[in-house]
Parts: C-alpha cells; sequence; structure tokens
C-alpha cells in the first residue's frame, strides 16, 4: 500500500491505497474553512499551524497499515510553501521511520488522476483544470507529457467565485456559496460582459468581470444579491465555454475532463457537457467528493509513479510554492 498526504492549502488529508487493486483502504480530510471564513480566504501561517495539529491526528488512525506500506507520497508543489512544508516534514519522518521510499507529487497532476480513482487511467484527454489558483486547459498524453495550451491571464476560476463572495460577505470558500445562491437567481438580470469576447486568443481573464461585479453590488441591495450571483456564474461559465468553443475548433480531442475544486459546479458541468455533445467528445468527471484538494487523488498518481519507480531522495525532497511545468 501507499500512504499518501496532502496539504497544499487548507485541506489536511491522508489516504492509503492499495497498489494491486487500486482500491482506497483509507481516506480522512479535515477541513479548515470555518477557520479561515472570518478572514474571507486562506491565510497561510494559519493554515500551517493548523495542518500541524491536524495532519497527526489523521496519521495516528493508520498506525495499523504501516507494516503494508510501500512508499510514502507527498504533494510538494504547486501551493502555499508554509503548508506544503507541513506534509513534506511529515513524509520524511515516515521515509526514514519505515525506511520506504518517497515520491513527491505534483498537486495539480493529482488533480488530473482525481479522474482514475480506483480505475485504470485513460490517456491521451484534455483537461480543463479549474481552482481556486488555476484555469488551465491542458493536453496530456500521459503522465510525464502534459503541456498546458490556455491559463488565465489574471483571476482564476474558482478564484473569482471566492471574490464575489467575499464582496457580498458571504464567507468562505466562495464555490459553494454563490453557486447555492445563483439556484434562487435571474441569470439575466445583470448584463455583465463575457471577457475577451472579441479576443481570437485562447486564454482566460476574470479580473474585469470581478469588477463588474464589485460595481454592481456597491449600486445594489442584498435583495440582489441573488441575481448577481446568478449572471456572474452564468458568465463566468461562459466564458469558459466561448474560449473552449475556440479550443475545439483548432482540435477536437476524443476524451474531454474537468477537474479541480472548482469542477464541481453543476452549472459548469450541465454547460460543457452541451459544448461537447457536437463533438463526439467522452466527458470525463471526478466524483463530486474527490474534486477538492485530498490525498486520495495523490495516492491514485503515487501508485502509477510507484509501479514505474519514479522515487525522490530524502535529501532532494523539498516544497515548491510555484510550478512552471506539468
Amino acid at each position: 500500500m501507499i500512504l499518501s498526504i496532502e496539504s497544499s492549502c487548507d485541506d489536511s488529508s491522508i489516504a492509503i491505497t492499495n497498489i494491486e487493486t487500486l482500491k482506497v483502504v483509507f481516506h480522512k480530510k479535515i477541513s479548515q474553512e470555518a477557520e479561515h471564513s472570518k478572514y474571507g480566504g486562506v491565510v497561510p501561517e494559519l493554515a500551517s499551524r493548523l495542518h500541524a495539529v491536524a495532519l497527526p491526528q489523521i496519521l495516528e488512525q493508520v498506525k495499523e497499515f504501516f507494516p503494508l506500506l510501500k512508499a510514502i507520497a507527498v504533494t510538494t508543489t504547486p501551493g502555499l510553501g508554509v503548508t506544503l512544508l507541513e506534509g513534506v516534514a511529515m513524509a520524511k519522518a515516515l521515509s526514514i521511520s519505515l525506511n520506504i521510499p518517497l515520491i513527491s507529487v505534483n498537486h495539480l497532476k493529482g488533480h488530473i488522476y482525481s479522474l482514475f480513482i480506483e480505475k485504470e487511467t485513460q490517456f491521451p484527454l484534455t483537461v480543463l483544470l479549474v481552482s481556486g489558483g488555476h484555469t488551465q486547459v491542458i493536453e496530456a498524453s500521459d503522465r510525464n507529457n502534459m503541456d498546458i495550451v490556455a491559463s488565465t491571464m489574471d483571476d482564476s476560476f474558482g478564484e473569482s467565485f471566492d471574490k464575489t463572495a467575499k464582496m457580498m460577505k458571504l464567507g468562505y470558500p466562495g464555490g459553494p456559496v454563490i453557486e447555492k445562491l445563483a439556484l434562487q437567481g435571474d441569470r439575466d438580470r445583470f448584463n455583465f460582459t463575457i471577457p475577451l469576447s472579441q479576443s481570437p486568443k485562447i486564454a482566460f481573464s476574470y479580473s474585469g468581470l470581478k469588477n463588474a461585479v464589485r460595481l454592481a453590488i456597491a449600486e445594489s441591495s442584498e435583495d440582489d444579491y441573488a441575481d448577481i450571483a446568478a449572471s456572474f456564474e452564468k458568465i463566468a461559465v461562459a466564458h469558459l465555454t466561448q474560449k473552449l468553443k475556440k479550443y475545439f475548433k483548432v482540435k477536437a480531442p476524443k476524451k474531454f475532463a474537468i477537474v479541480g475544486g472548482a469542477s464541481a459546479n453543476k452549472y459548469l458541468r450541465s454547460q460543457i457537457s452541451k459544448l461537447i455533445e457536437p463533438h463526439n467528445c467522452e466527458l470525463l468527471l471526478a466524483p463530486l467528493e474527490y474534486c477538492s484538494d485530498n490525498g486520495v487523488m495523490i495516492g491514485r498518481i503515487a501508485v502509477d509513479m510507484y509501479k514505474d519507480s519514479e522515487f525522490t531522495e530524502l535529501a532532494s525532497l523539498n516544497a515548491t510554492a510555484r510550478s512552471s511545468t506539468l
């Protein structure tokens, strides 16, 4: 079995995955949402301190599996440097004490592998990765050949939801709050402009939409918030689908996937499903419970890395906040 650790942001998670069967033997995640909600977003130093408490608490529950472990996998990049370090420190300690190798996992690749939890991989495919920190289109030939072909020029898709919720003083994380509020609103009430609609470039931008929402909130009352949320969600998703239409005209993939924390948005899923319908393209979606950060997706990619002996030396294992490549 492989023990995997995820601490890239504000979720402390440990999982254990069976190498041969791919079955998830254990998974627990402790969220910090309540602690960060009062600040309207993640406070890195606070998140690090909470990881230092939560990760050992979870680890206590899996000691019975220690004799069966063949490797320790841990998220090392990208993420918040101070929170990644908590997971890396635990991984190193376990590697030394159990005398088993380390596997360094790229968090974004982990999200792609959330599609393959308890099942075999399905490459090649094209992926839309949408989260609080990233909005990217990735062409993935296999685990070690992934190219980012489009990304955001400023804010990410998920971040725009968080900031919209913060401007409305609705708490953190903003994605689920805005999605729920939008269900009560009129999507056509506020005529926000689709970003980069006249640009032929396949890229994303949410700063302008965020500012338009800010002005609408300033000129409205709380009674209008549901309509603002619905109109914002409509345009935020329309921006993605409009650019993806351009992409599909250039290169229509056989398999298309949506991953990342924001991929749990049901309106996004429905609109992407409509988009790919004419292209004879299979849509892959991660289970809702594994869309956000979790140790299971780290364990799933680690299984494939273990089989290919992709280990990292103890002295070389480090946390890196930013990752320029996949």
